[in-house]
């Protein structure tokens, strides 16, 4: 740790009382803090300044009360439509961060021994600058490429930085997230997502989702209401989430065959005439196509693949139809098939015909097409537009379904070993841990004239890294407006809670604006991020300064939702596409039928891996938070789960070390033993097996579930299959 670096425990040092609790206790909470403060006396005018959560990608709006230059209370923002008044545990713990002595301090260069030594930001800068140009000169501007975890500035920063260079090949995280879903949807429907109108349905049905474990605190909120309201919840995943307490049936699917029981469902409906014949025939196009390919997707069929008796899915289907229009099935992210089979993408398509079926778009309790507000054109002389590069992005050719405004990040890997791409920056993603196998991952970047990494800590991807460059927390920075769609559409700001608790850190858009100064496109980098925010604010006739004075928030009421309101299908034919002719050229089927997935367990002691997060975490973003990982330790919250009957069968009990291996990974970890979980699935909560030493709090603690997955992506969506892994388990030692 440099000379530049502040400790939690120096900067505690201040009283003696706060080190004290710090020395005895290890971590002082907000509400620890402003105690301590009020009984020593020492209460003193207390700043105020509203952010945005940076533990997740729902970014929940909240005031932050300093005192002293300390954080001591975070009230959650009424007027947040992700969070109406309420943050989760997450959200709380995640905010040491700022104050964590594993903290990255100053700009970080490998040296010849695989060391990294502390150097000046005009080192850093110059030295990158040069490999870049050099990158460019010989492999032209498209050997570069940027992979980011979308937030405010850094969507922003990131994507005019790459194409000041020239290259199209700026990629979000969603090829390991969310990529299969929203592109399956696009195929049908014309758009990436939608929103379930849970809270006013008759019915509701969430694939491989749990609000109570994921969690955006409005959507529990509305799953509150909707039981209060007698609405029928249905959980469809492998393992039975902490939903149920707000749910009336879990359904212990197979992984990887929700396909099946959707097509099965669909099957019921059109064969028994159940379905909204008018809604179908006026939005359609090729739905008799896709009823004569699916006649015998039966749920007699289903009931093989699945594992749920034929007639629990015709129960279920029947329901939906007594339900409808006031039903949906719930458009799910990550961990059912947001990018986790080789199926994911078709999964998506076929939700969005069913839910057709049901006529339930736009209808009050069904599936909604919700508002949202954007920024308008700015000033083009302060704000001049980048000129658009002529390549398209990496991977668009491979994998023609998959949303460019995402891209395939895991794409990358293969392009660094083909030659084709030369220099990666990754700013807050850690690629190399959580998007698929992490050495084969590792193996492709060693092949990079040069790889850079933007973080706040020593993640496994910026130890792969050449230079690593360190970020402010997201307390420290002000960032550009968030707009945030819903009912009634709102702009959200973080703004800037605390002073830099480390000097020599710098915020996103200082450190891509002074890059691109070095790089030679600094022209396109000439305003602060003050300036651009309150110019992208007054195209919507806010300010800055007026946002700030509203309390971080303001919504547009004159954009509230209306129910009933047409929709326009934003398809190539204007229509829910039944078929798809894009789905066909890309070598699929053009009506979703059923797709097997990649692999299978064979039985005995073969399991397939499934992932997923828990209340405290956020993939591997939040292992390293003090206070988070003390609750995962108090509750072996790093144990797999393993079904009941299996793990009999192995002579396996609960509590158990159990050895899990496959051709890719063997490691040790303790076993949940329970009958929550499908007996082909293996849980493996996907936070831990962190391999950096430099996160003190997180290292080795648990298995990392990536470490077990094959490197695969999906046919034409270009998801990452993260769960198409198969494991044995047995009893440690045996």
């Amino acid at each position: 740790m440099s000379e530049h670096a502040i400790t939690r425990r120096s900067f505690l040092a201040g009283s003696a009382g706060a080190v004290g609790l710090a020395a005895t206790a290890g971590y002082m909470g907000f509400g620890a803090w402003e105690q301590a403060h009020a009984a020593g006396g020492w209460r003193r005018e207390v700043t105020t300044a509203h952010s945005l959560c940076n533990s997740c990608s729902s970014k929940c709006g909240f005031t932050g009360y300093v005192e002293d230059g300390r954080l001591t209370k975070m009230i959650g923002d009424v007027d947040h439509p992700y969070c109406e008044g309420t943050l989760c545990a997450r959200g709380y713990g995640y905010a040491s961060i700022a104050y964590s002595e594993d903290r990255l301090t100053d700009p970080l260069k490998k040296n010849d021994k695989g060391e990294f030594e502390a150097i000046s930001w005009e080192q850093a800068y110059s030295e990158i600058a040069e490999k870049v140009k050099a990158i460019i000169s010989s492999n032209g501007p498209e050997a570069l490429a940027m992979v980011q975890d979308p937030r405010p500035s850094g969507s922003y920063y990131t994507k005019r930085f790459m194409q000041a260079l020239g290259s199209a090949n700026v990629y979000t995280h969603g090829a390991a997230c969310n990529l299969s879903k929203n592109s399956g949807f696009t195929q049908a429907i014309g758009a990436g997502d939608y929103a379930s109108d849970v809270a006013n349905s008759k019915m509701t049905m969430f694939i491989g989702r749990s609000y109570a474990d994921a969690i955006r605190p409005s959507s529990v909120h509305d799953l509150q209401r909707a039981r209060e309201n007698g609405a029928y919840i249905v959980l469809v995943d492998p393992r039975c989430n902490n939903t149920i307490t707000l749910a009336d049936e879990w359904v212990p699917i197979n992984p990887g065959t929700d396909l099946a029981l959707v097509l099965a469902m669909s099957n019921v409906l059109i064969k028994n005439g159940l379905y909204d014949k008018d809604f179908v025939a006026e939005n359609g196009i090729g739905f008799d196509e896709w009823a004569a390919a699916i006649a015998d997707h039966t749920p007699q069929w289903a009931e093989g693949i699945t594992g749920i008796p034929a007639s629990t899915i015709e129960r279920l289907a029947v329901r939906f139809a007594e339900c409808a229009p006031a039903a949906s099935i719930e458009p799910s992210w990550r961990g059912a098939f947001g990018c986790s089979y080789a199926n994911s993408g078709e999964t998506a398509r076929a939700i969005c015909l069913f839910n057709t079926l049901l006529g339930c778009w736009n209808q009050k309790g069904g599936a909604l097409f919700l508002p949202s507000v954007s920024a308008g054109e700015v000033d083009a002389e302060k704000f001049p537009a980048v000129p658009k590069p002529e390549g398209k992005i990496l991977g668009s050719e491979e994998y023609p379904l998959a949303l460019s405004s995402m891209g395939v990040n895991v794409i990358l890997a293969d392009k660094a070993r083909e030659g084709a791409v030369k220099g990666l920056f990754f700013y807050n993603s850690n690629m190399a841990a959580g998007y698929a196998n992490p050495d084969y991952l590792a193996e492709s970047f060693s092949n990079l004239d040069l790889m850079v990494a933007i973080d706040v800590q020593m993640s496994e991807t910026c130890m792969l890294a050449d230079y690593v460059l360190p970020d402010t927390s997201y307390l420290e920075r002000l960032e550009l407006p968030e707009f945030v769609g819903g009912k009634v559409p709102a702009v959200t700001l973080r703004d800037r809670v605390i002073e830099k608790v480390h000097p020599n850190t710098k915020p996103v858009d200082e450190i891509f604006s002074e890059l691109a100064e070095a790089c030679g496109v600094g022209e396109y980098f000439q305003f602060t991020v003050d300036e651009l925010a309150d110019a992208q604010l007054r195209t919507v006739g806010l300010s800055l300064e007026g946002l700030r004075q509203a309390g971080g928030t303001a919504r547009f009421p004159e954009k509230e939702y209306s129910y009933g309101a047409a929709v326009k299908w934003k398809t190539p034919t204007g229509k829910v596409q039944f078929t798809s002719e894009a789905c066909e050229k890309a070598g699929l089927s053009p009506v979703p039928v059923w797709v097997d997935p990649q692999t299978k367990p064979a039985g005995g002691n073969q399991f397939r891996v499934i992932g997923g997060k828990q209340a405290i975490h956020t993939h591997t973003q939040t292992a390293n938070i003090e206070p988070l990982m003390e609750i995962t330790k108090k509750y072996n919250l790093e144990r797999v789960w393993m079904n009941a009957d299996k793990a009999a069968q192995l002579g396996i009990a609960d509590g158990d070390e159990v050895e899990v291996s496959n051709e890719e990974h063997t490691g040790r970890v303790r076993v949940k033993v329970t009958q929550r979980i499908n007996p082909e699935a293996l849980y493996v909560p996907s936070h831990y097996g962190c391999t950096s030493p430099d996160q003190h709090t997180a290292y080795n603690v648990g298995l990392r579930q990536m470490d077990f997955v094959p490197f695969s992506i999906e046919p034409g969506y270009g998801g990452a299959c993260t769960q198409e892994a198969i494991v044995t388990v047995k009893k440690a030692g045996a």
